[in-house]
Formats: structure tokens, C-alpha cells, sequence
């Protein structure tokens, strides 16, 4: 079962960048990050298969990278361009399974994640 560390989280202004980060142990056949708001559920933003083209929120298309540093074992999300409604508690996930492009941003589909890394946005 893999474990995973999220770091990186802090505040920023609108418009700025953010790179938070989830470093990996153990195996993973696909990874993603989420955003949690406050009283809400966990929303997918960025995920990938192992060796596949990574799907994106509405929201986070073209403006946020997610990456794979595989000797590293870290799983990055570059948030660029970033709005106020970007705020809220970033969680990395794993799954030893790969899935369908439907899947990868569904939450409920991953039974490994990091502690949270919260990102603040001020306008």
C-alpha cells in the first residue's frame, strides 16, 4: 500500500503560482491530486496512469501541470495563474489499479492519500 507525504501548500495571490508536491512510497498505477473546500467534498483536479496523458479539471485545464519525477518519487501539481477560488486543502492519492480516463478524477476510486497541503489565494 502506498504511502504518500504532501508538501508545498502556502499563500499566494491571484495570479501568482504554487507548486505542491506529494512525495510516493510503495507501489502506484495511477496518481492524482484533489481540492477539498471547506464543508465540501474532495473534487479531482489533476490525474494520470502511470505512463499515460494525464486528465484535467475544467477548472485546471491550462493552467495547472501535474508530473511524475519517477526517481524521485514525486508526483508535482503546478498551479499557475491561480484565483481565489483555487483556495482549499490539496490531497495527493494512489491506487495500485489503473482506470478509465472517467475514473482518474473521481475521489471515492482511491483508497491512498496524503495528509493535505492547504493553498491559500488572496485577490
Amino acid at each position: 500500500q502506498a504511502q504518500l507525504v504532501d508538501s508545498g501548500g502556502g499563500s499566494v495571490q491571484a495570479g501568482g503560482s504554487l507548486t505542491v508536491s506529494c512525495r510516493v512510497s510503495g507501489y502506484y498505477a495511477r496518481m492524482g491530486w484533489f481540492r477539498r473546500y471547506p464543508g465540501k467534498e474532495r473534487e479531482g483536479v489533476a490525474a494520470f496512469n502511470v505512463l499515460e496523458d494525464a486528465s484535467y479539471s475544467e477548472s485546471a485545464q491550462g493552467r495547472f501541470i501535474i508530473s511524475e519525477t519517477s526517481g524521485a518519487r514525486t508526483v508535482n501539481l503546478q498551479m499557475n495563474n491561480l484565483r481565489p477560488e483555487d483556495t482549499g486543502t490539496y490531497y495527493c492519492a494512489a491506487d495500485p489499479r489503473p482506470a478509465p480516463r472517467w475514473v482518474l478524477l473521481k475521489s471515492e476510486e482511491y483508497n491512498n492519500w496524503g495528509q493535505g497541503t492547504q493553498v491559500t489565494v488572496s485577490s
